[in-house]
């Protein structure tokens, strides 16, 4: 099973000062987090996007994916291209992180890169859900 996976953070977000509702602490993964369920680790995707756009301004798959998976640790423009090419956005347009015919298909293609298999979209709608039910 994906590291990803196991962990249930499907987006693979690193251990950090950020504390997510649905954290696992402390987390078995030393670099990676660990969540109560894949649907608490698609909201820490969720607001960790939404968090990219308010406070860095990034708001384009482009901005968000570069800082996400940031080129000394990845293939940036492959990710980017992948995730474009999974949700049928271009790459910088400009995107609503509250919009989830926006949002759901843009967590599933980051998961689907991140660990090599298809999100379970239940999984990544209840993700959602519980993101929109803290607004």
């Amino acid at each position: 099973m994906a590291r990803g996976l196991d962990n249930r953070n499907p987006g693979n977000i690193r251990q950090s000062k950020a504390r997510y509702r649905g954290e696992v602490r402390p987390s078995r993964d030393p670099a990676f987090k660990e969540f109560e369920s894949l649907a608490w680790g698609y909201r820490a995707i969720f607001v960790l996007l939404d968090t990219y756009r308010i406070r860095y301004g990034l708001d384009t798959l482009r901005g968000m994916i570069s800082r996400w998976a940031p080129p000394s640790e990845n293939h940036t423009d492959a990710y980017i291209r992948a995730v474009a090419a999974d949700t049928g956005l271009d790459s910088d347009e400009r995107l609503d992180t509250h919009d989830a015919r926006t949002m759901i298909p843009v967590a599933a293609a980051i998961s689907r890169v991140e660990n090599g298999t298809p999100a379970d979209m239940r999984q990544v709608a209840e993700g959602w859900r519980l993101f929109r039910g803290d607004s």
